[in-house]
């Protein structure tokens, strides 16, 4: 389909450039002895996820039960790196298919003991990786004899096996030029945590971590067997502002449409906070996102159907009708809230859908709308699906 035909706003991905952003990150990482398991909450595609896989990534990581159930669809190893603190999520996880070696990524007994009982009574072992706060503040243990204490009850448990640790350095997100002295702060934590794992005689066989603003240098931290960075394959306006990516790394753009220029010195188009979304960037940079191909033109407001395009800073001037590329702040959020995106391959090549199957968190054994990893074939099957998903799971 010619893009100028197509129902705006959208998500639209360039398939060239997510493929050699691909390559980028596994050459980096082949050079360093690192394995990439590339996050799936950017693209929630299982095309994305076998081509990554394909060109050398060594399994991926999940976020939600729904995404470990489709990604099973494209390999066999997958880690879980959100902790299922409830028996309904476990249970999912114990459905996945037999051939899905699962590690689930934690920071606490009462976790750990959930997930085990249920592993066992599903007669199945998952990893288990003990998530230490890497100085982010949100989740992971904080002193490393606490993740001593969680490895050791790992150890004694069925169900499970302690296969080491995990991090996000989710607090750096700062350009990559200031990043060094949080880096190393970040490597005496790591080895810190090793160290007490080790003289405990848990060893730890697996560290994982890394994020994509400090995906470059992640050859920098001791001991990280691995790197979990997802946002690189499409990479957004705050990638670019860290200097973790160039301008022409960016993949992923929303297609819209403007709808009004009355009022002066702005243009409003339909891509909204349904679109784009409502997160701002944390350099404190304004606005919501920029014309993918005019940087300086960024989006400084935004509903949930309008986007306020301010023109103060340049001459040029568009008309209603006119379609145009939006970069978005965050790219992760932005591709959750399409049903379906474009790809292209070239400016000017026909676009084609890319699924998303990994949006949501249905009950896919429930729904009969998918199937082998695809989307049902039409609207109309989708909403029977869905119905019958509805009536199933009340």
């Amino acid at each position: 389909m010619d893009l100028a035909s197509v129902e705006t706003p959208v998500g639209v991905v360039d398939l060239d450039r997510a493929r050699e952003n691909i390559e980028r990150a596994i050459a980096y990482c082949r050079t360093h002895g690192i394995a990439w398991r590339p996050h799936v909450k950017t693209h929630k595609s299982l095309e994305m996820a076998r081509l990554q896989l394909k060109l050398g990534a060594t399994g991926l990581t999940v976020a939600t039960a729904h995404e470990a159930y489709v990604m099973s669809q494209a390999t066999g190893d997958l880690l879980l790196a959100h902790p299922p603190a409830s028996a309904a999520k476990v249970d999912r996880l114990c459905a996945l298919p037999r051939s899905v070696d699962l590690t689930v990524g934690l920071d606490s007994i009462e976790v750990l003991r959930l997930l085990a009982r249920g592993a066992a009574a599903a007669e199945r072992t998952f990893g288990i990786v003990v998530e230490f706060d890497a100085g982010l503040g949100r989740t992971g243990v904080t002193d490393p004899a606490e993740a001593v204490r969680v490895a050791e009850e790992a150890v004694s448990l069925p169900g499970v096996r302690f296969d080491g640790l995990m991090f996000y350095p989710g607090h750096i997100r700062i350009p990559r030029s200031r990043q060094a002295g949080r880096l190393e702060r970040l490597s005496e934590r790591i080895e810190a945590f090793v160290a007490a794992l080790c003289h405990a005689g848990f060893p730890p066989r697996v560290v994982s971590g890394g994020s994509t603003p400090t995906l470059w240098d992640s050859h920098l931290l001791p001991g990280v067997t691995e790197v979990r960075s997802g946002t690189c394959i499409y990479n957004d306006r705050d990638i670019v502002g860290m200097g973790a990516a160039a301008p022409e790394h960016v993949a992923y753009t929303v297609l819209a449409t403007v709808i009004s220029v009355s009022v002066p010195g702005a243009a409003v188009v339909d891509a909204g906070s349904k679109a784009l979304s409502k997160e701002t960037l944390g350099s404190g940079a304004p606005g919501y996102g920029v014309l993918f191909d005019r940087p300086e033109v960024s989006v400084r407001a935004i509903n949930e159907e309008h986007g306020v395009l301010d023109l103060s800073g340049t001459a040029w001037r568009p008309s209603v009708g006119d379609q145009l590329r939006l970069v978005p702040n965050h790219v992760c959020v932005s591709v959750n809230l399409q049903d379906h995106l474009w790809g292209i391959q070239g400016e000017g090549s026909a676009a084609r859908p890319v699924r998303l199957e990994g949006r949501g968190r249905l009950r896919v054994p429930d729904w009969d709308g998918v199937r082998d990893g695809g989307l049902a074939a039409d609207a109309s099957e989708a909403a029977e699906a869905t119905r019958l998903a509805a009536s199933r799971i009340s």
